[in-house]
């Protein structure tokens, strides 16, 4: 797992953690969002393409899995890979770990579609981020998957 690219990383803030004192689930997919916006730029679909383009794209299906609490100043990771790519839809995963015990805390799974964002539509993604996608995710399918 350490081999894939880090996508964020980030701390628990106290202010992030929930009466039973873990993080929240609602801050669990804050920090896996922040880990797309640098995961899509590395295939270059960044928000300058998406303003440019009139593009985007939107979760179709989002599912966390928590293996492990992290609780108020533990610092975390975020690794990403990519596991599918279509035209129109990729599909990737995060995966987030406790810097402290390098012990995975959470996964999520990602299925978005690409959009124009005029028509209000699914359409292909553009044949470079296609090709950069698919060539990363070769990589990637070369790293074991965390447990």
């Amino acid at each position: 797992m350490d081999d894939l690219p880090i996508t964020h990383r980030g701390a628990v803030m106290p202010w992030e953690c929930d009466y039973m004192g873990h993080m929240n689930v609602t801050f669990y997919t804050a920090k896996f969002d922040q880990a797309t916006w640098p995961f899509f730029a590395a295939i270059g679909f960044t928000v300058r393409h998406m303003r440019e383009n009139n593009v985007g794209v939107g979760a179709v299906r989002y599912d966390i899995r928590y293996k492990r609490e992290l609780l108020s100043g533990d610092t975390l990771t975020v690794r990403s890979r990519i596991l599918e790519v279509r035209d129109k839809v990729i599909r990737y995963l995060h995966e987030m770990t406790a810097d402290q015990s390098g012990q995975l805390a959470a996964t999520a799974e990602v299925t978005a579609v690409h959009m124009d964002t005029v028509r209000r539509k699914s359409c292909p993604f553009p044949a470079d981020i296609l090709a950069k996608a698919r060539a990363l995710m070769a990589e990637h399918a070369k790293v074991p998957a965390a447990e």
